[in-house]
């Protein structure tokens, strides 16, 4: 007779083990209860049951067979007929709730059941996660250049915190670097001015999507008008240059640089310990001279086409003025322009027709200078002092100012114009004009009614020749007959009166006009 097997769970298991003790007085049914915590009449049924039917008493009655609550399989094949034809990719939840909306009642679980069966659905222990696939590396030496910085302690605890900001070409292994106190877009700028000096222009350039490197937002409107894409000052220069911007989707894409970072971490901290780096600067030393060449030589790979894909750099491409930082400002009516709480303001011989006023572009270079792109044409730029824009702004002479017996600075004292006569408007316009007979002074444009009035008081002889004369020289005045007798009128300014006489004192005809402007 064969031997009759019976599957049993944990737990019905546990309650024939209890139930076996008791029917053998090992335990009594009160003990037996509180350990299975159940009742003592529930073991009196259950100890009843193993009496009549034996072991197999203890397994439910309803295992192996359908539940009596079960939807019918009619139901089932309808329901997945109308997911296929109108809820092909929905989820269960969101399926159930529109099934619910038609009249076909069905939980979520059991529509989740249903989808499955019917692979229509794929539970998320059976999805299969995303895995990055290896992806070989570029043929040629320059086809691909990613750059990324590392904030670590390079330098432990003898120098100050840093950041390595580097590249490295996916081909070769070939890497470029500069230590930097923060991790800034002119130091990018830098690092990428190295690697373009040293090989030329790379093909494509891989970054991840840092705010250096990837601007949010909608464009301005001009960019808008104009169908070009919001940039960075990083992504403008590489469009200038012709490299073609790509945006690493997460940190395992641009693991070839990541795993630079980690093997510098080690190798380059250790070798700048031994050899007592303890700044900044000579630890950009050390890399440049020392630790990149040995890596050259032991790290770098041979690329599967010889050719380097760099390109050299065009005439029309000048670095220093791609790799830097423009803004757009509106050109003031002094001809000066305003940027990060500065005021900037165009060299006299600079100054061209329709500047004031107009909209213009700035940029500050690597090396700290700014300059004016207007038209196509740059124009340096100098920063003017918080006493400079005092005197802009109190240049035109009120009747207000010669009441005031403010006392002069003996630096102002030193380039007055002497006067025979000083009446007091006379000494307002000396001291003004002497500030701006300083050396090196820019030029500030005095506006036409500005001019009509040193017309007038020049015809009425109430301000000396020697003011009109420093007008005319600073370029206050300007026409083509004063500019043509510039250096003449400076020859004479010593043997002239310091009062304006009658015409007929002066010269030819051609200085009379000239004096009377």
């Amino acid at each position: 007779m064969e031997t009759e097997r019976i599957a049993l769970s944990q737990r019905e298991r546990d309650r024939l083990k209890v139930l076996h003790e008791i029917k053998q007085k090992h335990l009594t049914q009160v003990a037996g209860a509180q350990q299975l915590k159940i009742s003592d009449r529930q073991v009196r049924r259950m100890l009843l049951r193993l009496r009549q039917r034996g072991d197999h008493s203890l397994v439910h009655g309803l295992r192996g067979r359908p539940s009596n609550r079960k939807l019918a399989a009619r139901l089932e094949q309808k329901i997945l007929a109308r997911l296929q034809q109108r809820y092909a990719d929905f989820g269960p939840t969101l399926a159930a709730e529109h099934l619910a909306q038609e009249g076909f009642s069905v939980s979520r679980e059991t529509l989740r059941k249903w989808m499955t069966k019917a692979a229509l659905w794929r539970p998320r222990s059976q999805r299969v996660k995303a895995v990055h696939v290896w992806r070989e590396r570029r043929a040629s030496f320059g086809e691909l250049v990613m750059q990324d910085s590392s904030p670590f302690r390079w330098l432990e605890e003898r120098g100050p915190a840093c950041q390595l900001i580097a590249l490295i070409d996916d081909a070769t292994s070939r890497i470029w670097g500069r230590f930097t106190e923060h991790d800034t877009t002119e130091e990018n700028l830098r690092t990428l001015e190295g690697w373009l000096r040293r090989y030329g222009r790379p093909l494509a350039h891989y970054t991840d999507k840092a705010s250096i490197f990837r601007k949010a937002g909608p464009p301005p409107l001009a960019e808008q008008l104009r169908g070009d894409p919001l940039r960075t000052q990083f992504g403008r220069a590489l469009h200038e240059l012709g490299i073609e911007w790509i945006a690493a989707h997460s940190p395992q894409a641009k693991g070839r640089i990541e795993r630079l970072f980690e093997t510098l971490q080690d190798r380059l901290v250790k070798e700048m310990r031994l050899a007592g780096i303890d700044s900044i600067l000579g630890a950009n030393h050390f890399l440049e001279t020392r630790f990149l060449p040995e890596w050259e030589q032991r790290f770098t790979v041979t690329p599967r086409k010889a050719r380097n894909a760099h390109r050299r750099l065009g005439q029309e491409q000048h670095l220093e003025e791609i790799l830097s930082v423009r803004v757009a400002r509106r050109v003031a009516e002094d001809h000066t322009v305003s940027w990060d709480g500065n005021r900037w303001g165009v060299l006299r011989e600079e100054v061209c027709a329709g500047l004031r006023g107009a909209a213009v572009e700035i940029e500050r270079r690597l090396d700290g200078s700014h300059w004016l792109r207007y038209r196509g044409r740059l124009s340096a730029l100098a920063r003017l002092s918080r006493t400079g824009a005092a005197v802009r702004k109190s240049f035109r002479p009120t009747a207000s100012r010669t009441r005031g017996t403010k006392t002069k600075s003996p630096k102002q004292n030193q380039t007055q114009i002497p006067c025979a006569r000083r009446a007091p408007v006379e000494k307002t316009l000396e001291a003004d004009i002497s500030i701006l007979l300083k050396p090196g002074h820019f030029y500030f444009a005095l506006t036409q009614a500005t001019a009509q009035v040193l017309r007038w008081l020049a015809a009425l002889r109430k301000i000396p020749f020697r003011f009109v004369s420093a007008c005319v020289s600073l370029g206050l005045i300007r026409s083509r007959r004063i500019a043509a007798h510039r250096v003449r009128l400076e020859q004479q300014r010593k043997e002239l009166s310091f009062h304006l006489a009658p015409a007929r004192n002066y010269g030819n005809a051609s200085e009379q006009r000239l004096i009377r402007i």
